[in-house]
């Protein structure tokens, strides 16, 4: 398949193609395909939290990635560290990364090379296997880079647009929830006789200090039509 056909295909948009592990399966997948002898291959997204997407396209790759996350040793951590390509090209020889190096050569991997992709406080690492040893030089320079650098840059783009979804969620409840408590403050302003700056202080206060939401306290305010509540707003307002 071309080189413009797989860089569209990881581009496309969808909704399951949003999240970060759908973009990684897409990426493995399409990298192992592009990439000359490369039996298989494996991403993982790394930022400041504890989460950390993964993907591969063999469930034998999959102790590779996890026996690094567990050492923190290999070349997915090392390609993390130096912001740049690190490969093995015969782990039959290879004297770094005992752990990986064994869990790799038991599942036939010979060689191996990380790249990784930093974009906006996060990295996506792509990572190729062989089991012939020397045959991904090249890789760092293929159709696999510019896989990479597509969906590092996809993925930031979902975050920010699940991050503006969810920020236009909040906004909508905030407007749903405004009338109601624009009629509490009034409640309160003419139960306590103050402006309505010191009215929605004291809905606040209370909300904050009997850990409810905002627009719960001004609906029981209004559902109550401000009984009962005197004695409380009064104190609150002092």
């Amino acid at each position: 398949m071309p080189e413009s056909e797989h860089l569209g295909r990881v581009g496309r948009e969808s909704a399951e193609s949003a999240h970060p592990g759908r973009r990684l399966s897409e990426l493995v997948e399409q990298a192992a395909r592009c990439t000359s002898d490369c039996c298989g291959a494996s991403g993982m997204v790394s930022d400041c939290g504890t989460e950390r997407p993964a993907a591969v396209t063999h469930p034998d790759l999959a102790g590779l990635v996890a026996v690094q996350l567990r050492s923190g040793d290999g070349p997915i951590p090392a390609a993390l560290e130096r912001g740049e390509p690190v490969d093995s090209a015969d782990l039959l020889r290879e004297e770094r990364w005992p752990a990986y190096r064994a869990v790799a050569l038991d599942a036939g991997v010979r060689s191996s090379v990380t790249l990784p992709f930093r974009r906006a406080g996060l990295t996506v690492t792509l990572s190729l296997y062989s089991f012939r040893p020397h045959v991904l030089e090249d890789a760092p320079h293929g159709p696999a880079r510019a896989l990479g650098d597509l969906a590092a840059t996809c993925i930031v783009r979902d975050r920010s647009y699940r991050a503006a979804l969810t920020e236009l969620d909040q906004l909508g409840a905030a407007l749903r929830s405004r009338p109601v408590v624009d009629q509490a403050c009034g409640m309160v302003m003419h139960v306590l006789g103050c402006d309505a700056d010191t009215a929605f202080t004291v809905l606040r206060r209370i909300s904050q200090g009997t850990n409810r939401k905002l627009s719960d306290v001004a609906s029981a305010v209004v559902e109550k039509r401000g009984r009962g509540l005197e004695k409380e707003l009064v104190s609150l307002s002092s």
